[in-house]
């Protein structure tokens, strides 16, 4: 045992043993009376036992008036050790027999009201503790006199001191019993929590310790030891002159320094640019979303190539005749490659097996997944669409190409066919389940396979690199080292790691809003609301993935609990539509607008909404406006791999005000530890959340809204991709080396088997030599 917990042991035990005293001393009032009482009922007993031992005898010789009889019968009686005197009153009240030790002053008094019934009177008498019970004796229904017994308490109690000290002698011995018991104890789970803490702390990142696996009466210690840590880290940083804030600017810095004149390729499913036709004209839109939202900034620095689908109704003309457009309209600085899908290709590996399929299988949101056969050969027909675009846009046999998200489980593997000398770094923007969630797929083999054809796969947390790592161990023959985090098969290595995604600090469209007050002002005006109304926000893609149903039943439950607040506070929902073709997405709306109607009829008033719900695509601009006006954001994912929103909210708040209300089972909530993290399967927390947001004191919120912006000001989009290409770097400089090092061990070969047909030529000819000789 060491020594601080001997110290916290020996304290303890301290503690206990004073305690114990203390108790005892409480307790020993309470036990002699205890004990007092069962001696008189000892002692009561026993008086009516001899009352009725010689009630018939004592009836017999008063009515014979045989005074010999009853002082005979008296001085037998007296012998027991236990009685101290025994006489008889008469009617009259005069005290006719007695035995030699009955008190001399003794006064029989008024013995009619006994009736029936005995009476026991404690009493002292010349020094002596005594017990006197007086029963009736009655003949015929008619009392004759009184039977007088006197009991020593004095020496009975003696007797009971040997029961006092056997009592008390147990007491002690179990005090002292659960003192080392709960010693124990305590040793063991002192130990056992010290253990755990240990293992948690030791771990390299925070995001390496699975919150869900921390025993629940060590989490609040535990993520407070975090918070100390890393807010002790961030002050180390901040005071370090050398260290560098990630930027646009210092990513492109690194890619000239670590990997120059390397060709960047992005592929995803959704493309940063939409040209759709409206009403005769073609509109511009940015698509909602993490990924785009994430991405879009680092190709700006990139400077690279970013091959998506071309989903807009107007996209195929606004493209040159490679399918190339330039992008950002307004400052162009990387090239858009688009690939056309068939309505075929769209609804079978877009709707069908990655949305229908894969997106519910990694979403513990008990949705259930379908995977169908011809929607498998649509995704696997779309993946080598895609692998075809990303060998036709290589200007080289070893670009860079980062693979995003579960629309493309099978593209690297196909890139690493062709394009060998690439690396491949896939990132997988969703959660990734546990081994036996993800057995439900038919597929699952070709879809690791085709993962691991990655060099680096990227996941949010360490969490779902460990689901991932369980998952290939189970159903792959492949080399598993969780130390180095690497998956090898067939002779090809992919490092799997954490990568916690970010937003661009700040967004462009944050530095273009006016200030917090002004943007209030705004949405009031727009949304025709009172002035001091309260208000939470909250914006996603209608998805059932993200809780807004959950939310709405906790603003019904805060209204139900607090009905002070009906009038005084609405929710903003902005929902933008989202694969409306699929039946479980329409559910979700239409579930979510009967409720909205139901609340609403239930708590609004006329001119007042408790829930204003907005079915459209906001820009960012409109968003952020939304975030500076709210007084607070919810963020109820029931599962995410990280969930931007989150973050977009910090960074819209310069003010540092707000609340950021936030679901444990977003990956950001790995991060943004300064928010209030709920469950929102927990309808009472969720609306304990909201009232505790409401109430919470502008100190407060600039405390946690500091800390929160400073965490997504230092992990920024810039600082995820950063530490993506830097493992990117290493992977390239490490397979040069290998290449160098294969090269020299072939052209060593080649050195020697030269020397020795040198050497051996020159033994011949000395051998000839002296052959002749």
């Amino acid at each position: 045992m060491g020594c601080p917990m001997t110290k916290i042991l020996g304290r303890l035990f301290l503690v206990l043993v004073v305690l114990l005293i203390v108790l005892i001393y409480l307790c020993f009032p309470y036990v002699s009376r205890m004990t007092d009482r069962w001696l008189e009922r000892d002692l009561e007993v026993r008086s009516q036992i001899i009352f009725g031992s010689i009630h018939d005898d004592m009836k017999e010789a008063l009515a014979a008036g045989d005074g010999d009889r009853i002082r005979k019968l008296f001085q037998n009686i007296a012998q027991d050790g236990h009685l101290f005197a025994i006489g008889f009153c008469d009617r009259q009240g005069a005290l006719s027999y007695r035995s030699a030790n009955f008190p001399s002053n003794f006064l029989c008094g008024d013995n009619q009201g006994l009736a029936n019934n005995p009476l026991f009177i404690p009493q002292k008498n010349a020094g002596n503790k005594l017990l006197i019970a007086k029963f009736p004796l009655l003949d015929m229904g008619k009392s004759v006199g009184t039977l007088i017994i006197i009991n020593d308490l004095g020496y009975t109690a003696q007797h009971y001191q040997d029961v006092y000290k056997i009592v008390f002698g147990f007491l002690l011995a179990v005090c002292l019993v659960a003192v080392l018991a709960t010693l124990l104890i305590a040793y063991m789970t002192l130990r056992g929590w010290l253990r755990t803490v240990r293992i948690l702390l030791q771990t390299k990142n925070v995001e390496i310790a699975d919150r869900h696996k921390i025993p629940s009466e060590l989490k609040p210690l535990v993520l407070d030891l975090y918070r100390l840590l890393r807010r002790r880290s961030q002050n180390r940083q901040s005071t370090n002159p050398t260290r560098n804030l990630w930027t646009a600017p210092s990513l492109q810095h690194f890619l000239e320094t670590e990997l120059p004149k390397e060709e960047i390729i992005i592929v995803s499913n959704r493309e940063p640019y939409v040209h759709n036709e409206e009403s005769g004209n073609i509109i511009l839109q940015t698509p909602a979303g993490g990924l785009v939202s994430a991405l879009e900034p680092v190709m700006r620095a990139c400077k690279g190539t970013w091959i998506a689908h071309g989903s807009g109704s107007a996209d195929k003309s606004m493209v040159d005749s490679r399918d190339h457009l330039a992008v950002p309209p307004e400052n162009p600085s990387y090239t858009l490659r688009r690939v056309w899908l068939s309505e075929e290709e769209e609804a079978g590996y877009y709707h069908g097996f990655a949305n229908e399929g894969l997106w519910p299988l990694c979403h513990m949101v008990f949705t259930r997944p379908v995977f169908r056969e011809e929607n498998w050969r649509q995704y696997q027909a779309v993946n080598r669409k895609f692998a075809d675009a990303v060998v036709a846009e290589a200007k080289s046999k070893s670009p860079i190409i980062l693979v995003q998200d579960y629309h493309f489980a099978l593209l690297p593997a196909l890139i690493h066919e062709r394009l060998p000398g690439a690396i491949v770094a896939t990132f997988w923007h969703i959660p990734w389940p546990n081994a036996e969630a993800f057995s439900i797929c038919p597929f699952r083999e070709e879809i690791l396979k085709g993962l691991l054809g990655s060099d680096i796969l990227g996941f949010h947390t360490q969490f779902h690199c460990n689901n991932f790592f369980d998952t290939v161990d189970r159903f792959l023959e492949c080399r598993i080292d969780r130390e180095r985090t690497t998956a090898t098969r067939s002779g090809h290595t992919s490092l799997v790691r954490p990568y916690p995604i970010s937003i661009e600090w700040l967004p462009p469209a944050v530095a273009s809003l006016p200030p917090a007050a002004a943007c209030r002002e705004n949405v009031i005006k727009k949304l025709q609301l009172p002035q001091k109304l309260k208000l939470g926000v909250g914006v996603e893609r209608f998805d059932y993935t993200k809780g807004i149903v959950d939310r709405f039943q906790a603003i019904a439950r805060f209204f139900r609990q607090n009905p002070s607040w009906i009038g005084k506070f609405s929710f903003i929902q902005v929902a933008a539509p989202t694969r409306s073709n699929l039946p479980r997405y329409r559910e979700i709306q239409e579930e979510t607008i009967k409720l909205v109607e139901t609340i609403n009829e239930e708590f609004g008033r006329d001119t007042w909404k408790p829930i204003i719900l907005i079915i459209a695509h906001y820009n960012q601009p409109s968003v952020f406006e939304l975030f500076r006006a709210a007084d607070f954001c919810i963020v109820s994912s029931l599962h995410d791999g990280m969930n931007l929103v989150a973050k977009e909210f910090v960074a819209a708040r310069e003010d540092e005000r707000s609340v950021l209300i936030l679901s444990t089972f977003a990956g950001a909530s790995e991060e943004l530890l300064e928010a209030l993290i709920v469950n929102p399967h927990d309808t009472k927390g969720m609306a304990d959340s909201i009232y505790r947001a409401l109430h919470m004191s502008a100190e407060e919120q600039e405390q946690r809204m500091r800390l929160l912006r400073r965490i997504v000001r230092d992990h920024n989009v810039y600082w995820w991709a950063g530490k993506m290409l830097r493992d990117v770097a290493r992977t390239r400089k490490s397979s040069a080396i290998s290449a160098a090092t294969n090269s020299q061990g072939k052209y060593g070969n080649i050195i020697s088997l030269q020397a020795a047909q040198s050497t051996l030529k020159k033994f011949l000819q000395n051998v000839s030599i002296r052959k002749n000789a």
